[in-house]
């Protein structure tokens, strides 16, 4: 299965699933989901099997095609996935089902379209992973790009309460952010020999200056992205108007896009300017650590709540990444998709709440536990997903992080953990004020409200609650697959591990 062009076939695969579900007829609307579920299905099928033909001892690059798009610039439609690149795309892969599953009546609500919606979603599959699969930069900039149509028109058209300020934010935002990363590509062309090719410019050999800027042109666009400290305030306006699935993907897969740019672009193209940048990035990670977690704290809105806890956890990504060390590096890698499957569950599970409430207020919530116990005890284990209690994924990834940081920079490393415990301030009393204490009389008289979790969203919650648990105690098939990509990219710039008295083996601190 090694020959089968399976990058291809992902990328075009959810495209041609839009496109029929677009079409179907609106007053059909059963149908629309029924086909985008099965197709998204088809995605999932097929990346598993990826994922079994990955050779994690291989080929830094693997599954590698390469078409002719426009000869005379240099590009190319080319695919090629690493280890973290594998692991992002079975992230989309799982996501995306349970993602159709849990917004079944969303596009309803809002009364629009309903295979429209699903269209969008497939659309926005298609992007999410090509922008992941791309060994192309002008290819990568293109998805980059192009991934921001769908999810606008799923913020503008289906979301909630200002739901057109949030989408033209977002859509701006991330449009400035596309600029400077095409000044950047187009001057790396340049300089790189008129070609796009990323292996080809990896061993391209640029001056100090010319190195510096181009890095900060990519940087700014994935650091809008991400999003990190100072460039985060798009996030909470977009994640609070969105439909919850939109908002899980959102959050849960689209802001990875900057965290892995900055590990396939930044680091190994501009190593020597991703080195003279590091203080300033992690000087950015952990004010967004703590200055995300005190806002998170104040929150009255659930979803806003969600966006500003994860704009913390992208501070820890952040601050992995720039320590370079592979400890750390492997803990930023396995976070991007524990963050994605905790904080996907808790935007679900939110939705799921705010559905049934009518508000996304936690002001009009208290005591909802008596009424839906079973859905208030997804949502409590949710929390401490997301807060990172030892035995789920998130735990792993995070000890991992801090523990590659405290053996390189230790002022770092302990200031980041301060949002540890923030995080448990502003996740338990998110679930005290929602779920536990007094019910709050209004929520009798909500019909909604005496609904617990239905087959379908058991469903839904029950494979995220699995896998959350599964990699808090046995990461290491996952981390088998991501050490080696991290190890290549920590080449790339010239660094090595601290000796392994300090921190220990990637493997020793998974296990």
């Amino acid at each position: 299965m090694s020959n089968f062009p399976f990058l291809s076939v992902l990328t075009v695969a959810p495209l041609v699933g839009a496109l029929v579900v677009a079409f179907l007829p609106r007053h059909r609307p059963e149908l629309a989901k029924q086909v985008a579920f099965a197709w998204s299905l088809l995605v999932l099928v097929l990346s598993v099997v990826m994922w079994v033909s990955f050779k994690a001892d291989g080929q830094r690059f693997q599954f590698h095609e390469s078409y002719s798009w426009i000869p005379n610039w240099g590009v190319s439609f080319t695919f090629a996935a690493d280890g973290i690149a594998l692991v992002m795309l079975m992230l989309i892969a799982v996501l995306v089902p349970l993602v159709i599953l849990a917004s079944w009546h969303d596009a309803e609500s809002s009364k629009r379209s309903v295979p429209v919606y699903f269209a969008l979603l497939l659309v926005l599959e298609c992007t999410m992973i090509g922008v992941f699969a791309a060994a192309d930069v002008f290819l990568f900039y293109v998805f980059f790009e192009v991934m921001l149509v769908p999810m606008y028109f799923l913020i503008g058209s289906y979301g909630g309460h200002q739901r057109q300020y949030a989408a033209v934010k977002f859509f701006l935002y991330s449009l400035v952010g596309g600029l400077f990363m095409l000044a950047a590509v187009i001057g790396l062309w340049v300089v790189g020999g008129k070609t796009f090719d990323w292996q080809a410019l990896s061993q391209v050999d640029i001056s100090t200056g010319t190195e510096r800027w181009l890095f900060l042109g990519f940087f700014l666009a994935f650091a809008i992205k991400a999003p990190f400290f100072p460039f985060h305030t798009w996030l909470p306006d977009a994640g609070g108007a969105a439909p919850a699935g939109a908002a899980a993907l959102l959050v849960g897969v689209l802001d990875k896009v900057g965290t892995f740019g900055i590990l396939r672009y930044c680091l190994p193209l501009f190593p020597e300017a991703s080195k003279w940048f590091a203080p300033w990035a992690l000087a950015l990670g952990v004010i967004g650590i703590v200055y995300a977690a005190l806002l998170a704290v104040g929150q009255n809105d659930l979803k806003r709540l969600v966006s500003y806890t994860s704009i913390a956890h992208f501070g820890f990504i952040g601050v992995g990444i720039f320590a370079f060390t592979t400890q750390a590096g492997t803990g930023a890698v396995l976070y991007m998709l524990n963050h994605g499957l905790a904080t996907g569950l808790l935007f679900l599970v939110v939705g799921m709440l705010i559905a049934r409430r009518g508000s996304s207020l936690i002001s009009d919530f208290g005591g909802a536990g008596k009424l839906v116990p079973l859905l208030a005890g997804v949502l409590f284990f949710a929390g401490l997903a997301s807060l990172a209690l030892p035995g789920t994924a998130p735990f792993i990834s995070e000890f991992l992080v801090l523990i590659g940081t405290f053996t390189v920079n230790k002022p770092v490393a302990v200031i980041a953990t301060l949002g540890i415990i923030l995080a448990a301030a502003y996740v338990l009393w998110m679930v005290q004020r929602t779920t536990q204490g007094t019910l709050n009389p209004a929520l009798t008289e909500v019909d909604g409200m005496r609904r617990d979790l239905n087959l379908r969203e058991k469903v839904v919650v029950a494979p995220l609650i699995a896998l959350i648990v599964l990699l808090g105690f046995f990461p290491k098939p996952v981390t088998d697959v991501i050490n080696p990509a991290v190890q290549a990219t920590m080449d790339d710039i010239g660094r090595t591990d601290p000796a392994p008295s300090v921190g220990g083996t990637v493997q020793e601190a998974a296990k």
